[in-house]
Order: C-alpha cells, then structure tokens, then sequence
C-alpha cells in the first residue's frame, strides 16, 4: 500500500479523467456539482462514495435509473454519513484481513451537504472522526441551506441571509439572526483527527491537494467545502466561481488546514474586501443593502474572525474565535 501523497502546483495538473459524468439534473452553476467533480478527480478511480440525502442524491441518482458516478456510490439516509463510513471502511478492513479482498488503499469519501452533515448528521459524523480508519474523508458541501427541500436555513447559514424558514420582512427585517456555525473547527477538536480544512469550488488545486492529505492523513478526516448555490443565493448560475473568489477575498470564507496540531491559512488575501462587494451580489442578502447597522456588524464580525485567523496562522495553534453579538435594538 502506498503512503505516499500527490500534491499538485497549478490547474493542468489537476488529472483529465472524470469520475463525475453525464446523467445527473443538478441546476446550472451547481457549486456541490462542481465540488463533486474536483473531489473524485483528486481521489481517483480506487473510491467508494457514500451519498446522504441531499441536493447531490435528489439530483443525481434516485430517478430514471441514472446515474453520474463511474465510482462505485451508494445512497445513505440524511444523518447517516457518519456511521455509514465508518462501516463501509471497516468492512473493507475485514475483508482484506480474511483475505477475501486484496490488499489496497481504497478512498471512502462521504459527501454530504451541511443539512445532512452540520445538522442532522452532527452525532453520527462526530462519532466516525473519532475511529482510525485510514482513507476516510468526510466532506461537507456546504452550499449554506437545506437546498434541496426549498432553501430553508441550516446551521451554516450567514448572518443576514434570507431563506424560507428566515425570511426578512417587516418584524424580523434581518433574516437570519443565528450566526453560521464553523464544522471545521468542531472537526478540529477531536482528538487524533487525521486532517481538518476548509475549502471553496473557486479554489480548484488548494481544493484537490486538500482531499488528498485528507484521504492519505491516516486516520479519518474532514474538508468543509464552500459551493455557491445558484438557487439559495439567488445569483446568476455563470457567476458561481466568482461568488466563492468574492467569499475568500472579502474574508467571508477562510481557506485553512489543520495538519498533524498545526493550523495554517492556506490563502491569505493581501487586502480584504468590504464584504458589501460580496453581499450585493446576492438576492438573498439584498434587504440588508437597506440596512447599514446590520452590514457593519457584518463587517465587524469577519474583522475579528480574522483577528484570530491571523493569530492562529501566527501561532500555528487554534484559537476559539469570538464573535461579538448583534444588538437588535
């Protein structure tokens, strides 16, 4: 079995060949779509793909007998990612140990949206990082709703944004009051993890050399990756990448890893943007653009977020960021 991992420097060297094909109904400018595609690249032909309800099952495998997976993939229930890996990679494990299966690394790569993973799936996934399975990443897309069911929020939705379950109106004029929960950083704090990161659709070789020291860290891992939703955010679908370049250099999404207890950001933007540029862009943030108090505590808050990135990257250790509360008054 080989230890040894494969990082790339630039795009042409991200391999041609797709494991990730024809036959799904995703919606135009889909970022989990997109996601999908990059992350098999990056794991290979050598996979097995476990896919909790979600955007990526409705749309790609439970009708007209279709399928967009040359991998083998197979459908787990919404908050059964966790269990469902660690079960797949201990079957694996068996098998190869009675002989029954040759011995070879196999990737198991759950691929979950944050409804299935951040919320319902929380238990279950927290359970699988705590095993030693090697090969077993767990990924979450996180297009920041429950898109599949009509865009209702989640635990990773932003401040600020609107959705069927927080819409802005006239009582609660901000939409979502909750601030959005960070999984990779939950992740880090198991004990033992392989390897933690984030990561976004627009960034293709940070993504691709994430997934592989993820899949090669030893022990289970985690990816939280950023897949702007068309649908959710309400943008044109042809702007999808640039979105997920607006969240990295507005400072809005961090790029960062956690490998072997050192935390690094992995791409720092030189002067962040005001996060305006970024919100404007997004009919679901269109009603704050009507309201400064809410944008500047906006603002604020990736400020200080960033106070701790920055330490952090400094330190090579995690720090608990805080985060200062909206006064609604």
């Amino acid at each position: 079995m080989s230890d040894e991992v494969k990082l790339i420097s630039k795009l042409t060297e991200i391999p041609e060949e797709d494991y990730y094909v024809s036959g799904h109904r995703t919606c135009a400018g889909c970022g989990p779509a997109l996601g999908y595609r990059l992350v098999l690249k990056a794991a290979g032909p050598n996979t097995i793909v476990l896919g909790p309800t979600g955007c990526m099952y409705v749309a790609n495998g439970h009708q007209f007998l279709s399928s967009p997976y040359a991998v083998p993939w197979y459908h787990t229930q919404l908050g059964a990612g966790g269990p469902a890996g660690i079960g797949t990679a201990a079957a694996l494990r068996a098998l190869m140990f009675k002989g029954k299966r040759k011995r070879e690394d196999v990737n198991v790569v759950v691929y979950g949206g944050d409804g299935g993973m951040s919320d319902i799936g929380l238990s279950g996934l927290s359970m699988g990082l705590t095993y030693d399975y090697p090969h077993l990443l767990y990924l979450i897309y996180d297009n920041e709703s429950y898109a599949n069911t009509g865009v209702q929020a989640s635990s990773t939705t932003p401040f600020g944004a609107s959705t069927t379950f927080t819409p802005s109106g006239k009582i609660k004029p901000i939409g979502n009051e909750r601030l959005k929960k960070d999984m990779a950083l939950i992740a880090a704090a198991h004990p033992s993890i392989g390897y933690v990161a984030t990561a976004s659709v627009s960034h293709p070789v940070d993504l691709v050399n994430k997934v592989r020291k993820a899949l090669f860290s030893g022990r289970p891992s985690l990816v939280q990756l950023l897949t702007p939703c068309p649908k959710g955010w309400a943008f044109p679908p042809e702007e999808t990448i640039e979105l997920g370049q607006m969240a990295v250099k507005t400072g809005m999404w961090a790029l960062w890893e956690y490998e072997n207890g050192h935390f690094r950001i992995t791409s720092k933007p030189t002067a962040r943007k005001n996060i305006r540029e970024y919100v404007t862009k997004q009919g679901r943030f269109s009603h704050l653009l009507r309201n400064e108090a809410a944008l500047e505590y906006l603002q604020l808050s990736v400020d200080e977020q960033w106070r701790y990135w920055e330490e952090m990257d400094k330190m090579g250790k995690i720090i608990l960021p805080w985060t200062p509360s909206y006064n609604r008054s």
